[in-house]
Order: C-alpha cells, then sequence, then structure tokens
C-alpha cells in the first residue's frame, strides 16, 4: 500500500473526502516526524512505537573500489511492532 491508497482506505473508512483525508494523514505524519526531530518517541497502544535510535560511527567498504571509508554517526528512525499489530499480522 502506497500513501495515495492509504488515503483512499482512510476516505472509505471514516466517510471522509479524499482531501480531508488526505490532510488527516498528512498531519499524522508531521505530527510522528515532529516527535522524532525533537527525539521523543511516538507509542500507539496496540499499533507500536516509533523511536530514534543512535548509529555508531564506523569503517565501511566502497563496494565499487574496495577502498575503506568512514561512515559518520547518525540517528536513525525506527519502529517496533506492538502486540496487537504482531497478532494480526500471524
Amino acid at each position: 500500500m502506497n500513501k495515495g491508497e492509504l488515503i483512499d482506505a482512510v476516505a472509505d473508512s471514516a466517510d471522509l473526502s479524499k482531501a480531508d483525508a488526505a490532510r488527516a494523514v498528512d498531519a499524522v505524519f508531521n505530527s510522528i516526524t515532529g516527535s522524532l526531530k525533537q527525539g521523543d518517541s511516538v507509542a500507539m497502544a496496540g499499533f507500536g512505537t516509533f523511536s530514534v535510535k543512535k548509529r555508531a560511527a564506523r569503517n565501511g567498504r566502497n563496494p565499487r573500489t574496495g577502498d575503506t571509508i568512514f561512515i559518520p554517526a547518525c540517528n536513525v528512525p525506527g519502529f517496533k511492532a506492538g502486540k496487537a499489530l504482531k497478532d494480526a499480522v500471524n
């Protein structure tokens, strides 16, 4: 499912216009992104938790040339599925 299909699904299930559903989906994504930018985690009971994880600096290898390169430390978004989501998938 891509973003357009998600908007269509939200519009159908909530009896909203596609424009209203698009604004709602965008608002959810922007809220999650904003919280992660501030370093907070976003927990939705039964669905899962979005969090920011720190990835340490490390040495890597350029696959084309084989040269060793330095990869700096960075923050990456993470998601851990909740029990209800895991149960629904299995």
